[in-house]
């Protein structure tokens, strides 16, 4: 018993260090963005099949007309979400490029807001803005560096908006379905439209490297498996909101791994503001889940 009340813990740590190599990776392979984002998830989809045909071959045959429809539109946006990002990293620095990306439940709560007419508390609003002032001083800095910079910290944004998009349209299909099944098929179609948008670019398929090939690989291995695998595997014991605190720390890690790889100082505006940001999610995460926490209680009593 103890075992695991430990264990759910060190694999949110793995997890989250896994998972701030992914900016690493992308800046070390040399080739476009929406080749490196094209192979991390075909790659992914190439590992995944095995299993799939061996042990899931049953489930993807009751899908719905309905759920294919929805894992398609999600995994479109799951593809554009990694072109946006990925290309962001050729512009502006990995911690401003991974704490705006970061800033994905702000546009989840908007989302929310808007299409499912969700209520939030006053704390839950104050910690949103709070979050996106954090954003406005790393752009702010970054602009003073370089207009590029700016562009790039606006990439990282859309790329933020692209995966709300991607849990909006998928939540509802992976309540009916596997993990493993809801992933290989969103992923599938995220590699397709990948190549469908490196087809219509006449982007290089091949012609590659070594190297380039092998962070191919390590990107659809370790920041997927031993990142977000980790993370669902975990939230068997613990509480959801714990591990997206533990990924919040994703600037962190990666803005470290940044400085001794590849030679990236933090600048004080991206410290200053990376800090806001972090401080007000994590405001934000323990808002929402107090309210869940209080509905639970009234729905009860």
């Amino acid at each position: 018993m103890e075992q695991k009340q430990i264990t759910p813990y060190i694999a949110v740590f793995i997890g989250v260090l896994a998972v701030s190599t992914s900016a690493i990776l992308v800046r070390l392979a040399d080739a476009p963005s929406s080749i490196i984002a094209n192979y991390r998830l075909l790659l992914a989809v190439l590992i995944m099949l095995p299993l799939v045909l061996i042990k899931y071959r049953h489930e993807m045959t009751m899908i719905s007309k309905r759920d294919w429809l929805l894992s398609a539109t999600s995994g479109v946006f799951l593809a554009f979400h990694f072109i946006l990002w990925f290309e962001s990293l050729n512009h502006t620095s990995v911690a401003s490029s991974v704490v705006l990306v970061t800033t994905q439940p702000v546009w989840a709560f908007i989302g929310g807001y808007l299409f499912f007419k969700e209520k939030f508390t006053i704390g839950a609003v104050i910690s949103l803005l709070i979050a996106l002032t954090g954003s406005v001083i790393i752009s702010w800095g970054d602009f003073q560096i370089s207009g590029m910079a700016l562009f790039g910290n606006f990439l990282a944004l859309l790329g933020a908006i692209a995966v709300t998009g991607y849990l909006l349209f998928g939540q509802n299909v992976r309540q009916r379905l596997s993990l493993i099944t809801y992933t290989f098929v969103v992923y599938g179609f995220s590699a397709i439209t990948l190549i469908i948008y490196n087809l219509i670019l006449n982007e290089p398929f091949f012609g590659y490297e070594t190297d380039t090939w092998l962070y191919f690989f390590a990107l659809a291995v370790i920041p997927t498996f031993f990142g977000h695998s980790l993370f669902n595997w975990a939230i068997k014991w613990i509480s959801a909101s714990t591990i997206t605190m533990g990924i919040l720390f994703e600037p962190v890690g990666a803005s470290i791994l940044a400085y001794f790889i590849l030679d990236e100082l933090v600048t004080w505006p991206q410290f200053l503001g990376g800090s806001i940001v972090i401080f007000g999610l994590i405001l934000f995460i323990f808002s929402t889940s107090m309210k869940k926490q209080v509905k639970v209680i009234d729905d009860e009593t």
